[in-house]
């Protein structure tokens, strides 16, 4: 929706890609960044400002780029009774989300032919609050619908080398990447992994079934680290033989990370020199946030695939992704309905709800490691736009770019509670916490979309699609 007239926001604490500054942001009437402005600069606007300028000063208030989450099971439509379009937008835009891309699993019928993306795409027409992208599915068998799917507007493609935990959606193996990698290359696009794969020796489950589902210890035997770390050798012969970009999704095990250093380094030496050498790799906020040893009995709430590993594995992974071995950080939004969160850690649903609280989460974990501002854009809004081939358009504030943006309190605190989740299913480990930062207002392309605590009535996002 265009503005009625140019805007500026002020804040004292703006954050760019080189620090956190006395500045603003002026907008045009499309929603588009026309430049970002020093305090001196917006000062000599304000003066000569003959009321055609809205001024929107967020006075302390840090004013950031909105944050991109590129990895959120929305599952609308088909099951839609876990979470739709509606509900997850809401909440990411009270979380300061401007932009989710939505995966290609758990929904019926999945994304994995163009028709398919059509049924998805008119469940979302019309009913979401912020912009929505989405990834195309690598499936047995649908490598001939690929490319299809990449002029439709998917900005890349999730597979699986284990079982997905939905029928409609089945691993691959060697021989379907062989084909899928031979249809995506030269396109642009990224195959992103689920990256836990089994050996010849997986642990016992005859001895795994014997002791109690309920403990936690129970699920995590039954997920060693060494499921990551054969998919990610898997995916690493393929980057030498491909300069189809690839991306793991949700590396839970710090052990993979040296393997993907070495992939980018293989990448490197055949001459890519691009983002990352095309070796991008993300983990999520409840890796950075929780340790095994913390998950109390029977609470599956707490479930997701790969598991939360222990306390040494949380702090290395924190390490990797300071030193930028670790690219960008996720929710992986997986909600169920409370049903199918049984105290049975084996047979529960693996999935987290956090998509409303990402970014408080991540501050409440980087403040406290004395990370600054810049953090939350560099890891939740720049890198993945940069993933999604959305860079010029999201995730920074620059001109040209969208003019998505959150004014942000740093300094504020909050307690989750079940009253003020936006998601469908209110199930969350995160109940209870008190988070550091609150989101005080959301603008999608200029537009207020989330104020104190509310979510503006009609849904203002757009879909991130070709014409399908």
């Amino acid at each position: 929706m265009a503005l009625s007239e140019r805007h500026l926001f002020l804040s004292k604490r703006l954050v760019t890609e080189s620090g956190v500054v006395d500045g603003g942001v002026l907008v045009d009437v499309n929603g588009t960044i026309e430049q970002i402005l020093t305090r001196e600069e917006a000062d000599k606007i304000i003066a000569d400002n003959d009321g055609k300028i809205k001024i929107v000063d967020g006075g302390n208030l840090a004013l950031l780029a909105g944050v991109v989450d590129s990895h959120v099971h929305v599952n609308e439509p088909g099951r839609t009774a876990w979470e739709g379009f509606r509900t997850a937008t809401s909440a990411a835009a009270a979380g300061g989300i401007t932009t989710i891309v939505d995966m290609p699993l758990n929904s019926i019928p999945p994304t994995t032919t163009v028709e398919n993306l059509k049924i998805k795409a008119s469940s979302a027409d019309g009913n979401v609050f912020v912009d929505v992208g989405f990834w195309g599915g690598v499936i047995v068998g649908n490598d001939d619908s690929l490319r299809d799917l990449v002029e439709a507007g998917v900005v890349g493609f999730k597979c699986f080398l284990c079982p997905s935990g939905v029928d409609e959606f089945p691993n691959v193996g060697p021989e379907d990447l062989e084909k899928a990698f031979a249809a995506l290359e030269g396109t642009g696009s990224v195959l992103a992994f689920h990256a836990e794969l089994e050996d010849d020796s997986p642990p016992s489950r005859k001895k795994i079934k014997k002791k109690d589902p309920e403990e936690y210890q129970t699920y995590l035997e039954s997920r060693p680290p060494n499921m990551e770390l054969n998919a990610v050798a898997l995916i690493k012969d393929f980057v030498s033989k491909t300069d189809v970009r690839v991306h793991v999704v949700h590396v839970s095990s710090s052990e993979v990370v040296p393997l993907l250093t070495e992939a980018r380094k293989v990448r490197v030496a055949r001459g890519n020199e691009a983002w990352r050498a095309g070796v991008t790799a993300e983990t999520c906020h409840h890796y950075l946030t929780f340790s095994a040893d913390q998950i109390p009995k029977g609470r599956s709430e707490y479930k997701c695939a790969p598991p939360i590993r222990d306390k040494d594995n949380k702090e290395k992974l924190w390490e990797y992704l300071l030193e930028d071995k670790l690219d960008l950080v996720v929710s992986d939004h997986s909600p169920c309905t409370p049903d199918l969160k049984s105290s049975n850690n084996l047979e529960a649903w693996g999935g987290i709800s956090s998509v409303q609280f990402g970014l408080s989460l991540f501050w409440t974990s980087a403040s406290a490691r004395g990370l600054d501002l810049t953090a939350i854009s560099k890891y939740m809004s720049s890198a993945p736009a940069q993933l999604c081939g959305l860079q010029n358009r999201k995730g920074s504030l620059k001109a040209g770019l969208d003019a998505d943006l959150i004014f942000f309190d740093p300094d504020a605190s909050f307690t989750v509670t079940k009253d003020i989740i936006r998601h469908k299913n209110k199930l969350t480990p995160y109940i209870g916490m008190e988070l550091k930062g609150v989101v005080q207002q959301t603008y999608l392309r200029g537009n207020l979309i989330y104020d104190k605590g509310e979510v503006v009535e009609k849904p203002q996002g757009k879909l991130l699609l070709n014409d399908v």
